[in-house]
């Protein structure tokens, strides 16, 4: 539980607590891991948070985000994901129960655990994040008004 709120953490804020760093500074394991893990991958690009190293890339022709932790264990991957790809009941769900809000991110998480979808929300005066865990029904995460 303790990997998924990290990655959680790290894939919200994505960028912003990352610095540069060249694949040759990052762990041989994780690095390893990462080229047996996802073979075909291109544009590779590391970088290196406290806990863990993050390497945006290319498969195919999505751009994803893995995360490693500094000893090479995998933890997670990412993708940014239209709404036309989330399963047919969360469209549903959100259609129904949300569609005052539009959609400002959304992105799904898969580790050894499953996938989950977080989605952000907002109306002119609230944003809302929604989790569903394996499909199931959305939670909310956070609610904040605007000010």
């Amino acid at each position: 539980m303790k990997k998924i709120i990290m990655v959680l953490t790290m894939a919200l804020t994505l960028s912003t607590s990352f610095a540069f760093t060249g694949e040759e500074s990052i762990s041989k394991k994780a690095v390893n891991a990462f080229k047996t893990e996802f073979a075909g991958a291109t544009n590779a690009a590391w970088t290196a948070a406290n806990n863990c190293y993050k390497v945006t890339f290319n498969l195919g022709d999505q751009q994803l985000f893995a995360y490693y932790s500094t000893s090479g264990e995998f933890l997670a991957v990412t993708r940014h994901i239209s709404s036309f790809n989330l399963p047919l009941n969360l469209q549903s769900s959100l259609k129904k129960s949300w569609s005052k809000y539009w959609i400002t991110d959304l992105f799904e998480i898969a580790n050894q655990e499953g996938t989950a979808y977080y989605v952000t929300l907002e109306t002119a005066d609230s944003k809302i994040v929604l989790k569903s865990t394996d499909g199931g029904n959305w939670s909310i995460q956070q609610k904040v008004q605007k000010a």
